[in-house]
C-alpha cells in the first residue's frame, strides 16, 4: 500500500480544516453589529469609537423655541467602524434609533442595520428597478421607511430614518 498517497490526502484535508476554521474565526472577530431601525442603539464592534451628543430638535414657533423643555430631545451617536465608515444613529427620548445616516468606504449591513425593515427596502428597490431605476444611487421613500444611498466604490453614503417616528420638530434634512 502506498503510503504517500494517504499522506497527500491527510494533508490536504488537515490544511482544508485549517483554512476552514480560520476563516470561521475570522468572520467571527469582524462581524459587525449595528442598530436596528426602530430599535436600540448599535453595541459597537471591537476596534470602533463611539462619540454621544444630545441635540433639540428645532420646534415649529420661535415662541416654543424659546422653551427648551417644549423642544424634543434626541442624541446622535456617532460611531466610526474599522473599516472606516462613519454610522450616525438618531436615538429619540424613548432609546428607539428612529434614524440612521452613514458615510464612508463601504456601505454597512443593511440587513441588519433596517432589521424588519430590510424587506420593505428591498421591495422599494425592486420597484425601482422594474420601472427602469437601472443601477445607481436607490431611494426608497414609503410611509414608514425612507431609504437613500449612493456613491462610488470608497465614498458611499445614506440615510434610513422612520418618518412616523421623527420626533416633533425633526426633518428628514436633519439626518446626515
Amino acid at each position: 500500500m502506498d503510503t504517500s498517497i494517504i499522506s497527500s490526502g491527510f494533508r490536504r484535508a488537515h490544511a482544508l480544516v485549517s483554512l476552514a476554521a480560520g476563516l470561521t474565526f475570522g468572520l467571527l472577530a469582524v462581524s459587525p453589529a449595528y442598530a436596528v431601525l426602530g430599535g436600540a442603539p448599535m453595541t459597537a464592534p471591537s476596534g470602533a469609537t463611539v462619540t454621544n451628543s444630545v441635540s433639540h430638535a428645532a420646534s415649529a414657533s420661535a415662541a416654543s423655541a424659546a422653551s427648551s423643555a417644549s423642544a424634543s430631545s434626541f442624541t446622535v451617536r456617532t460611531t466610526t467602524l474599522p473599516v472606516g465608515t462613519v454610522v450616525n444613529e438618531y436615538v429619540g427620548a424613548d432609546g428607539t434609533v428612529f434614524g440612521i445616516a452613514w458615510q464612508g468606504p463601504r456601505i454597512p449591513d443593511l440587513p441588519t442595520l433596517l432589521g424588519s425593515y430590510f424587506p420593505q427596502y428591498v421591495q422599494g428597490i425592486q420597484n425601482q428597478r422594474a420601472n427602469g431605476g437601472g443601477r445607481g444611487p436607490v431611494s426608497v421613500a414609503g410611509s414608514a421607511l425612507v431609504v437613500r444611498s449612493g456613491g462610488h466604490m470608497g465614498a458611499f453614503v445614506g440615510q434610513a430614518y422612520l418618518p412616523q417616528a421623527l420626533p416633533a420638530g425633526v426633518s428628514a434634512s436633519d439626518i446626515q
